[in-house]
């Protein structure tokens, strides 16, 4: 049986939360994709961040209209999901990194986050 593209595995390039939250105070600041479930996302994310779920986020990616030119953080709650989409993010040509640790470092960090 085969497993789904977005099954988590392996290391990807990281930023650190606290490394992030100060890249977001500076122009060009890097794009945000939170590829939890819109649940997930509703209850606190990185400011600035668009949602695509992994599982979805092949088909979606064109829709999210990233530019190219900046670079792109993927988070997930426990930096898991968001290997895969790293991966495919630099397949596409982007230089991506994943937050280390996820959403549970940026807590733990005591870093500000939006609802929605």
């Amino acid at each position: 049986m085969a497993l789904p593209w977005w099954f988590p595995f392996g290391r990807v390039p990281e930023i650190a939360p606290e490394a992030l939250e100060a890249r977001l105070k500076k122009k060009p600041w890097p794009q945000v994709v939170d590829v939890r479930t819109p649940t997930e996302f509703a209850a606190g994310h990185v400011r600035g961040a668009v949602n695509a779920p992994v599982t979805a986020l092949r088909s979606r990616l064109g829709a999210l209209n990233l530019d190219p030119g900046r670079p792109v953080v993927a988070v997930c709650l426990t930096a898991h999901r968001s290997i895969p989409a790293v991966r495919l993010l630099r397949q596409q040509g982007f230089d991506a990194v994943q937050l280390a640790g996820g959403m549970r470092a940026w807590r733990a960090a005591r870093l500000p986050e939006a609802r929605r």
